[in-house]
């Protein structure tokens, strides 16, 4: 059985579009697996495809100049409208201005292309794709899809109720999403320790593939370093001084390899919410693992039962990026020179809204001072407390508080009850 990617039928759709169908993600996320099925979709209605793996070198060659690569294409399709899906387009240099070349010829082709990070990378340029590419992001499985492969797709719609009432089911998904995330190839491995080796193997060709593309070797190993001490300081402050010091790099490089970590789609950072700067000074951001499975294997720990309370923050972050991943919001964190802190801070524009996270399974709502403080200084219309089983709502002056299981942030704030 085939994990279900939520993202296919937005693929699908964009087909009909002019632009460019980008779609970027981690390595081993899941694109060359969609690339297919979309390329066997295409093929069934009869139309002409052509497949383009840049990792495999025959293909690569195609690639060497634009020009060869439209005579290649030319003397295979001909004048015939064909779907051409290119994989891996980051191993092109300077793959932004090579698509935009390509794109601006006006060929008869649709193009998809996939890569396993931002084009940014490897461009020095001032070129860009805007206006001649759609993006789409696919992370590893989120929870939502991997409730719904575990449980073989029979409660669809309803799953948030089922695991409301299942609490055994509920600890079982949640556990085997935190230990060992969301890899596809991870989550359909049948023991632990085939999946520590997968991970082992995804996390190897990053570093093989992707980083030490970028960096020279004994840059990488710094950088290594740097993704361990991210694993252990996940959700934390970081002083820069201090990790700059530790892993041998200057202050400016460690910021540009912190850079890198998010643009290849294994970290995503956090910045600081503030609108007194004299008073909410802390700057730095927080990072999060995109993959909570690589998070721990870089740790070297799967089992840490002290360490769930920042896993289930890890994931409840997540949730919060796909929750509102089709609005404008953005996330932040809140801190103060007092140590009041609160651990997401929701900025919709219009509107902002403080998010608590609570590990277990509440039995009354329980809310901190830093949270009773957040309330109190800006007044927000909602506040969220999220943990495992609570789902309560109550207004605190002029807040509507609202106690909310984590997989009651399963579905989009597109498809969920409106939360305004």
């Amino acid at each position: 059985m085939e994990i279900r990617r939520s993202i296919l039928s937005k693929l699908h759709a964009h087909l009909s579009e002019p632009e460019i169908t980008l779609l970027v993600g981690p390595r081993q996320a899941g694109k060359t697996t969609l690339l297919r099925e979309m390329g066997q979709s295409l093929q069934k209605a009869g139309k002409t495809c052509f497949f383009f793996n840049l990792d495999i070198d025959a293909d690569a060659l195609f690639f060497t100049t634009q020009q060869r690569f439209v005579e290649h294409l030319e003397a295979v399709a001909g004048k015939k409208m064909a779907y051409v899906f290119i994989d891996e387009v980051q191993r092109i240099e300077n793959a932004g201005l090579f698509l935009k070349g390509i794109y601006d010829r006006r060929l008869p082709h649709k193009f998809i292309v996939t890569g396993s990070g931002s084009l940014e990378l490897k461009e020095k340029i001032a070129e860009s794709l805007v206006g001649r590419k759609e993006s789409f992001f696919l992370p590893t499985v989120s929870m939502l899809e991997w409730v719904q492969y575990a449980t073989e797709y029979r409660f669809e719609d309803r799953i948030a109720a089922v695991l409301h009432t299942d609490e055994i089911l509920e600890e079982r998904l949640l556990s085997d999403y935190l230990t060992f995330g969301g890899y596809p190839r991870v989550l359909t491995s049948s023991t632990a320790p085939r999946k520590n080796r997968v991970l082992q193997e995804i996390y190897q060709g990053y570093i093989e593939r992707d980083i030490r593309q970028l960096l020279q070797v004994e840059k990488s190993n710094a950088f290594v370093v740097l993704l361990q001490l991210l694993a252990n300081r996940t959700g934390q402050l970081l002083n820069f001084n201090d990790l700059a010091r530790i892993t041998g790099l200057s202050v400016p490089t460690l910021k540009n390899y912190l850079w890198y970590s998010d643009k290849t789609f294994v970290t995503s950072s956090v910045t600081p919410f503030f609108r007194n700067k004299e008073k909410e000074i802390i700057k730095s951001p927080q990072y999060y693992f995109w993959d909570l499975g690589l998070r721990n294997y870089l740790r070297g720990i799967f089992d840490d039962l002290s360490d769930q309370g920042h896993r289930f923050q890890s994931l409840v972050f997540r949730l919060l990026k796909e929750y509102f991943s089709e609005s404008v919001a953005s996330l932040h964190y809140w801190r103060t020179q007092n140590q009041a802190e609160v651990d997401f801070v929701v900025n919709l524009g219009h509107r902002i809204m403080p998010v608590e996270v609570k590990a277990g399974k509440l039995q009354q709502p329980a809310l901190s001072r830093s949270f009773r403080s957040f309330i109190e200084k800006y007044q927000p219309s909602e506040a969220w407390i999220i943990n495992r089983k609570l789902r309560e709502n109550f207004n605190l002056g002029n807040t509507a508080i609202r106690v909310l299981p984590w997989y009651d942030l399963l579905y989009s704030s597109e498809t969920a009850v409106n939360t305004t």
